[in-house]
């Protein structure tokens, strides 16, 4: 599952990981900066929480330099006279603000609110319609598909976790003109690959090691078979254009073990 990098003493983190609705994204805890770029190499962020206070500020500025689309929350004991941190915040694109000591007990349904998660969700919103999920274990799937986006769910963990065998879950899935299961895994992370090729520090190469492809020419043949263009591209359609181009012809393959 995708990692929300946690970069704020102790009592700040566990609030979060007490609060954070389950299931969700996973809490990684950092301690520097150096570590934070590091865990963005290999993993899939969904947001990264931090304190804007004691010289924070200079990371904010550096991670909506380099990371424009990764949700940045402030999480600190702000207090009046921190005026000037909190309008720095602002201006560097940070997606919420969280008073230590006061939102602590909502903290984490306040990140969830805003993670890449949610916002690919909220771009995709019309994905159960235009795919057809008419039936409760498709649109559950489908929410499934979505969060898991890391890498490549198998049939069989799907069913697991879903209390169904592997043969009705293929079945129930694709039935009616829906997508196979399939091609909604390659869906969802394709369009989770559109937000990450959205900051300027994301490579093709990165992309395809942070989603776990089995190499950048195995993505960009998922890509070209999901949303008809080069991986260069994805960043322009985002979510809601990747899922447009899907609709548009690409819907069926294979089913896969």
């Amino acid at each position: 599952m995708p990692a929300i990098a946690v970069l704020v003493p102790s009592p700040a983190a566990v609030a979060l990981r007490r609060s954070l609705p389950r299931p969700g994204s996973a809490l990684v805890r950092v301690r520097t900066p150096e570590a934070l770029w590091r865990l963005g190499q290999r993993r899939l962020l969904d947001a990264v929480v931090l304190s804007p206070l004691g010289g924070g500020l200079a990371l904010v500025r550096e991670l909506h330099a380099r990371w424009p689309v990764l949700p940045l929350v402030a999480f600190a004991p702000f207090r009046p006279d921190d005026g000037e941190a909190i309008l720095a915040c602002r201006e560097a694109g940070v997606a919420a603000l969280l008073v230590e000591g006061i939102d602590d007990a909502v903290a984490g349904d306040l990140v969830a609110r805003v993670t890449l998660t949610a916002r690919r969700r909220a771009e995709m919103e019309d994905a159960p319609r235009v795919l057809r999920l008419t039936e409760p274990l498709q649109r559950q799937a489908w929410e499934l598909v979505v969060r898991e986006v890391e890498q490549p769910l198998r049939t069989a963990e799907l069913a697991r976790r879903l209390h169904v065998s592997r043969e009705h879950l293929s079945r129930q899935v694709g039935a009616g003109g829906a997508p196979n299961l399939k091609r909604m895994i390659d869906l969802a992370r394709t369009a989770t690959a559109a937000q990450l090729l959205a900051n300027p520090e994301c490579t093709i190469a990165m992309a395809a090691r942070v989603l776990k492809f089995a190499s950048p020419g195995h993505f960009g043949a998922t890509v070209k078979r999901i949303a008809g263009v080069a991986p260069g591209s994805l960043a322009v359609l985002g979510p809601r254009g990747v899922l447009a181009n899907f609709v548009r012809g690409r819907t069926r393959s294979r089913p896969e073990a």
